[in-house]
């Protein structure tokens, strides 16, 4: 990446969902974090959702951010009706919170920016691959289940090869 903080764009990344995560890549580094949620208890059961005023907190208190690289995701055969509603739900408060500070975005569906960057479709296939595009910052995905953080930072990486002004 380079080091011209004044010449170096401030991507975002995001990989919806409620495991996945947020990436803002610009000249410093890198700033991750997962997709804020919470939990409330709803007919006797305990539900998770996303606390979009923590990230709405979270966007508004980031510096000038250039554009959004989202994961264009759509349902998948066999996922039940409430968890669709659910990973939607989400999905549009992303999108909303990020629309309402007025950062353009830019939907990319998964096979574009995977294929563009030659992520391998194993399970582990976004981290591995992020490690090897960016080794200083593998710390942050070592965890399987910090899937979400390497392709919200792929994502961010796919934006900034990609993004013109």
């Amino acid at each position: 990446m380079p080091s011209d903080q004044e010449t170096f764009p401030r991507i975002l990344g995001v990989d919806p969902g409620l495991r996945g995560a947020i990436t803002i890549m610009d000249g410093a580094g890198l700033t991750i974090i997962d997709v804020p949620v919470h939990s409330l208890a709803r007919g006797g059961k305990i539900k998770s959702e996303m606390d979009v005023y923590e990230f709405a907190r979270w966007i508004d208190a980031q510096a000038r951010i250039d554009h959004a690289f989202i994961e264009k995701v759509a349902s998948m055969p066999g996922q039940g009706v409430s968890s669709v509603f659910s990973f939607g739900k989400t999905f549009g408060q992303l999108i909303g919170v990020i629309a309402a500070n007025f950062i353009p975005m830019t939907l990319v569906p998964p096979q574009t920016w995977k294929k563009s960057l030659k992520v391998p479709a194993a399970k582990d296939g976004a981290r591995a691959r992020a490690s090897e595009l960016m080794p200083a910052f593998a710390g942050f995905w070592n965890r399987v289940k910090d899937d979400g953080r390497a392709e919200a930072t792929l994502l961010a990486y796919y934006g900034y090869k990609t993004w013109k002004k």
